[in-house]
This record gives structure tokens, sequence and C-alpha cells, in this order.
């Protein structure tokens, strides 16, 4: 795919999928930004970097894009998983606000430049869990869905400005996030059995489907929720 030229945004490029994003896409010509907490020694040079906090003062993305801006991802996310006994209301609100209201509000800010754009595209990172019924993730889950329900909203309310709007939903994938769940061979073989396709994911499968959704491949596809989780979604192998 062809990003030669394109202006894209990338939120949380500092690890993992969003990391490996920004650097695929900048191999294929595109003029990336990144911004998140901290800045990765791996991001190529030409990638421009604003230091950002999502669930604080969103305005200084404002003057860091550039318009008009084709693309935006946010690849920002965490994996919280504990028994509802011991979840908090502090922990509902945190992954709400990480994984929904930050998606909406960088959306709301970068909006006049996707629209200058005449053809933008906006990808959102959700996750299996969100239509999966899976113990212990009740409340990233719940987010995650609730980030599933803006996007389909906000693909309805932009399409007449050409702004489409998409999910890509992974499971378990090879990232530092995830280190803990993988962190001994053991522990990797269950975690790959448990998928109809026998392994967890790697970045470059999410990274391929976000680029598919940024790229004009994808110019009629909006509203769209993209499972890329080894089968472990809708497929029952072991019946």
């Amino acid at each position: 795919m062809n990003f030669e030229g394109k202006n894209i945004l990338v939120i949380g490029g500092s690890s993992g999928i969003g990391l490996q994003l920004a650097k695929s896409l900048t191999a294929s010509g595109a003029n990336v930004y990144v911004a998140s907490r901290t800045k990765n020694d791996e991001l190529p040079t030409e990638v421009q970097y604003l230091s950002l906090d999502v669930k604080e003062d969103l305005s200084a993305l404002s003057s860091f894009i550039p318009s008009p801006l084709h693309g935006l991802v946010y690849a920002v996310g965490n994996i919280n998983l504990k028994p509802i006994s011991r979840i908090t209301k502090d922990d509902l609100l945190n992954d709400f606000q990480l994984n929904v209201v930050g998606a909406v509000l960088t959306t709301q800010q970068v909006l006049p430049a996707l629209k200058a754009a005449n053809g933008a595209s906006v990808v959102f990172i959700s996750s299996v869990a969100a239509q999966t019924g899976m113990g212990f993730h009740s409340s990233v889950a719940a987010a995650k869905a609730g980030l599933e329900g803006a996007a389909v909203a906000l693909a309805a309310e932009l399409a007449p400005v050409k702004v489409r709007v998409n999910v890509v939903a992974p499971s378990l994938t090879d990232t530092p996030m995830a280190e803990r769940l993988l962190n001994t061979p053991e522990k990797r073989e269950a975690a790959g059995k448990r998928h109809p396709l026998g392994r967890v994911g790697a970045v470059e499968d999410i990274t391929a489907a976000i680029s598919y959704f940024l790229s004009d491949d994808s110019s009629w596809v909006s509203g769209q929720i993209l499972g890329v989780d080894g089968g472990m979604g809708k497929l029952r192998t072991n019946i």
C-alpha cells in the first residue's frame, strides 16, 4: 500500500502496535506524527513527536498536526484483568477515560484537519473481549465495547464529510503490554492453544489491518469492526 505524502497521526506510537505502525508507515512514504506519553528511541528520525497524555489536555494536538490530515490511529489501551470482586470505581473510570474519552476527544481535536483531506480515515484499536465473553475482562471489555459503539456512531456522523471510521479488534498480541501474559514458554504455548489458529498475534498482523483501513484500498469501507484475533472471536474448534 502506498502512503507517499500522506499525513498520519498515531496516538500511542511509542510501543507495541503503535510503534511498529509508525515504522511501517514511514517506510511506505507517509509523514508520520506520533503523540504519546514517552518517546521511543526506535522511532524513525523522520517521525514528528509530541509528548501527550490522552487523559489530560489535548489542545496541543491542533497545532502539532498538519492540515490536511489523511489518517488518525488511536492505538492506546491497557490490559486491566481483575475479578469482579476486585474492580474499583477508579478502574472503571480509568479504563473508560483511556479507551473511549481519549479516542473521541482526540478525534474532535483533529477533525478540521481530517475534513480538509477530503477522504480521511480514522482507526480505533479495540479488543476481541468487547464482543466475546471472557472472565476477568469486565472493566476493559466494557470500555472497548464503548469504543466500538462510539466508532460506529462517528462513522455515520462523519460519512458526509468523507471521514471514514473503522475498528481493529485484536486478541492477545505479542507486545510489551502483554509481556506478563507471555513471559514463559508455557504461558505462550497455552495462550496459542486457546486460539483456533494456534498462536498469539504478532504486531505485524495488527498493523497490516490498520494499514488497510488507512489506505485508499478501503475507500468504500466505514463503520466496520474487524477481528484480527486468530479466530478467537467467532470460531469454536473444540466441539
